[in-house]
């Protein structure tokens, strides 16, 4: 037996007002299966289907005119609209998770009197040309949001915890560099690589984000092959260093995956 749903049920349902469905009406948007003699509107479910659509668009900011355009395409998926859906909704999910985040940090540093991190604390032991030159090739390399995105989660750590993943990233390091002549799939140069994933997605602020970034991390491993000033070992690029690095991370990337 269908179901049938008066203007106002299918607005409760919704979420939404009975003046935005005579709306979507007016403008052939959705709408409703049968319009009695009286002039009362009647919904079925493929209306309200169709109406879920139409607010997941308008969630990710699509005008109005374009989601028409989208649904009444014969070669429109719903299933694949709903998968398409789902992956941007998290997307924007795990950036307001990191927006709240960071206020609620700001709000503790700020009822405990602790004075901000600065921009030129972040950057410590830089000559500041140097410092400002490597920030606007991070910039340019992976977007002005990452960079900045990064700089406001470590902004909002105490100077105590920077200093304590600046000295454990080093130490890690430090730890990979003499396991370079080893099995770069052994357990243990996994396990550091294991915490020095770990420690980049802190430096990146993205440690509590549900996207784990396989791809991006896989990316930085080959950039220090690339790029000998990420593995200069006790002042001297290390090319030999670099390599296993890379292969270090690959490997633990793809059984990640």
């Amino acid at each position: 037996m269908k179901k049938h749903y008066s203007v106002k049920q299918l607005a409760r349902l919704a979420g939404v007002s009975v003046r935005t469905l005579h709306l979507y009406d007016e403008i052939g948007l959705l709408k409703p299966s049968v319009r009695t003699e009286a002039g009362y509107r009647i919904y079925e479910e493929k209306e309200l289907l169709r109406l879920q659509q139409i607010l997941f668009y308008k969630e990710l900011d699509f005008p109005l005119k374009d989601i028409g355009d989208i649904l009444d395409d014969p070669g429109f998926d719903r299933i694949r609209a709903l998968e398409g859906h789902r992956v941007a909704l998290l997307a924007r999910k795990d950036r307001i998770d990191g927006l709240l985040t960071t206020i609620d940090k700001t709000i503790q540093h700020l009822k405990k009197g602790d004075v901000m991190l600065s921009h030129e604390e972040l950057y410590e032991g830089l000559p500041k040309e140097k410092a400002e030159g490597w920030r606007k090739e991070a910039q340019e390399k992976w977007g002005k949001d990452a960079v900045e995105k990064s700089e406001m989660q470590l902004l909002t750590m105490t100077r105590e915890n920077l200093a304590g993943l600046k000295t454990t990233f080093a130490d890690n390091w430090k730890k990979l560099a003499t396991l370079s002549h080893s099995d770069p799939a052994s357990p243990e140069v996994q396990e550091a690589v294991r915490l020095h994933y770990r420690q980049i997605r802190q430096f990146w602020g993205t440690a509590n984000e549900t996207d784990p970034q396989w791809k991006a991390y896989k990316c930085l491993g080959e950039m220090y092959t690339q790029d000998e000033r990420y593995t200069i070992i006790d002042g001297q690029p290390n090319p030999a260093f670099a390599e296993f690095l890379s292969r270090a991370i690959t490997y633990f990337v793809e059984n990640q995956q």
